[in-house]
């Protein structure tokens, strides 16, 4: 787990540039949203993250269990436009660099995560693939920037 935030945190575009070396271009959510944005969905979150809340389509990768070999089989094109989320983009840069040295091209981190596509009101879904609003929180303190929804910690 990441070690605590500080509250003295004002945005999220501050707390993004504490954690993140941005090494990994951003793409907004609204952005992603947008019918003409064609990519693959990674959830770079826990697998207990992934099954109380995900985007629709989106392909569980893990972070702790994450294997880069498994990505490569399922996406040999090293052009394939692909996207990596987790709660708010930090767990997700870490993959996205690890997909970029392995020389694919297209990789964004979707700024402000999956929090921050429930905050914008769009639907997130559950292990069973229906719509909901519960969205797992991460932690206390890293709860604290996910406003609409609600908060699951387990």
């Amino acid at each position: 787990m990441l070690s605590c935030i500080g509250y003295s945190q004002e945005t999220l575009s501050a707390l993004l540039k504490t954690y993140n070396k941005e090494s990994v271009p951003y793409i907004s959510v609204q952005e992603l949203a947008m019918p003409k944005t064609k990519a693959i969905l990674l959830d770079a979150r826990e697998i207990e993250e992934y099954e109380v809340s995900h985007i629709k389509g989106a392909i569980f990768v893990g972070y702790s269990t994450f294997n880069l070999e498994d990505v490569a089989l399922s996406f040999p094109n090293l052009n394939t436009n692909i996207v990596v989320y987790c709660s708010l983009g930090v767990r997700s840069e870490t993959i996205a660099e690890q997909l970029k040295k392995r020389g694919y091209t297209n990789v964004y981190n979707l700024f402000g995560g999956i929090f921050e596509w429930k905050n914008n009101n769009f639907p997130v879904y559950n292990s069973e693939e229906k719509e909901t609003e519960h969205i797992h929180a991460y932690s206390k303190a890293w709860s604290k920037w996910l406003i609409k929804g609600k908060k699951i910690y387990e």
